[in-house]
């Protein structure tokens, strides 16, 4: 990893962004860029007024990381949609990561909340890291996810490609339906037969795991199979609590199971409900 791009709103939360990308510049020797993105939509006496009080502030912010942190750091105030300013900015900067905040401001939680996180992470081409918890030091625990999909495994190569996760331990979660269950509800299936064949399925997803993590090449990693009681993005949540990672990685291109995480509710969900980091990573053929 040799960029980091760090779009902040200065909020405290965006401090906590702000705080994993000087960390990971620092682990890695990258080099940290700072956007601010002003909306031209006001008046222009606003803009010009908010465009020199967030130069300001970007000039401070980077001259604490050069003399404090030793991290080498360039500033730019973009004009624009805030969209439209993120997605620039990547496209002429081209960094190896993308680090945001869930900022709580209304015009900037649009960028990464709702339909527009869609448009960004699918957009920018370059993994995005959404810093929802206070870092406090490199992650220890991994949670990739995977449905089995060539999108994934090239998505889960570039992570390793990334080396993001360091020293940390790596799980990877595959979550797995089992449609006749379903039909149990209607008393179509005897309750042993329901366990009977929930095992079944079970043994079925942790040797396509096995296979894929074997066919993949992604090296030593814990494989664990969940079933999907509930809907996905709350397993994924409850597994990624009960293995207590810090950082749960998701591919934003596959073609079926963990697609549904990216798209409209259920994204939505994932980004505001997770308590612990979150990394979405295109396939390397989307770079």
């Amino acid at each position: 990893m040799k960029k980091i791009l760090l779009a902040t709103d200065f909020s405290e939360r965006s401090d906590r962004a702000l705080r994993r990308a000087t960390l990971l510049a620092r682990q890695f020797g990258a080099s940290l860029a700072l956007i601010h993105v002003v909306d031209d939509d006001q008046p222009r006496r606003i803009v010009e007024a908010e465009q020199q009080e967030a130069g300001r502030l970007l000039r401070q912010m980077a001259a604490t990381l050069r003399d404090v942190d030793g991290v080498a750091c360039e500033t730019r105030v973009i004009l624009a949609s805030p969209f439209a300013g993120v997605a620039t900015a990547v496209a002429e900067m081209e960094p190896d990561l993308l680090v945001i905040g869930p900022h709580r401001r209304q015009i900037l939680r649009d960028v990464f909340i709702g339909t527009t996180a869609e448009r960004t992470i699918r957009l920018v081409h370059c993994p995005v890291l959404m810093v929802n918890a206070a870092p406090a030091g490199p992650y220890r625990h991994v949670l990739q996810t995977t449905d089995l999909s060539e999108g994934s495994r090239d998505a889960l190569r570039r992570l390793a490609a990334l080396e993001i996760a360091g020293a940390a331990r790596s799980s990877l979660l595959h979550v797995f339906d089992a449609p006749a269950l379903r039909l149990a509800f209607s008393h179509a299936m005897p309750k042993d037969g329901q366990e009977g064949h929930l095992a079944d399925e079970t043994r079925q997803a942790a040797l396509a795991l096995a296979g894929f993590v074997s066919a993949s090449g992604l090296g030593d990693v814990r494989q664990i199979v969940r079933h999907k009681v509930t809907a996905a993005q709350h397993e994924i949540l409850k597994a990624a609590e009960e293995e207590a990672a810090d950082l749960i990685v998701l591919s934003t291109h596959g073609r079926t199971g963990l697609t549904k995480l990216l798209i409209g509710s259920v994204t939505e969900h994932v980004l505001r409900a997770s308590t612990v980091d979150i990394l979405a990573i295109p396939p390397m053929g989307d770079a």
